[in-house]
């Protein structure tokens, strides 16, 4: 299988868009949600159709060199998507945080995952962090981040569980700035 991890622009944002309601749909197992009143995995019911729901998502073309929407690609098929921020979209002291990572489940468990985060972070040196859901739903997401970013930085990485803006969650921290890269 070719894997590609490829920064997108405006006219592939539309393929990130199709792809995050499941995603989203994905999540609401992990923390028993279920949708709007409309039907929209969002928080609001002011989401109506996934059409606004894509709207919230433009940030993402408009911020080039702060926001980074990454497609994940397998044999040239879209298969997830990688969302990287940076100042001042992370905390004090991180350059790169990992605000969404999602892969297609029919292609967990096959080593893909892993291989498109070690691209995604090879992009960038520098303080990186990521959170996750730290329940008992989530030991999947749980054992493939600590197995990934453990061989990513042959086990120098920080986790521990905090409160979060945005709940309680496994927060991930590691420093690739001298690392070589692996993704090549």
């Amino acid at each position: 299988m070719k894997i590609d991890v490829h920064l997108t622009n405006k006219s592939e944002a539309y393929i990130i868009k199709n792809l995050y309601p499941l995603y989203l749909y994905d999540l609401s197992g992990h923390y028993d949600r279920m949708p709007n009143v409309h039907g929209i995995y969002e928080d609001s019911n002011d989401f109506r159709t996934l059409n606004d729901q894509y709207e919230v998502q433009n940030i993402w073309w408009e911020k080039p060199g702060i926001l980074f929407p990454y497609i994940i690609s397998v044999d040239g098929i879209p298969a997830g998507f990688i969302l990287i921020a940076t100042q001042p979209h992370c905390n004090q002291g991180i350059d790169y945080f990992v605000n969404e990572f999602f892969l297609i489940q029919s292609l967990r468990g096959k080593g893909i995952a892993e291989r498109a985060a070690n691209i995604a972070f090879d992009q960038f040196k520098g303080n990186w962090e990521l959170f996750t859901n730290p329940l008992e739903k989530n030991i999947v997401g749980l054992k493939f981040w600590r197995k990934t970013i453990s061989n990513y930085t042959n086990g120098v990485y920080t986790e521990k569980n905090e409160e979060t803006f945005d709940g309680q969650k496994t927060i991930f921290r590691f420093d690739n700035s001298a690392k070589q890269l692996i993704s090549k």
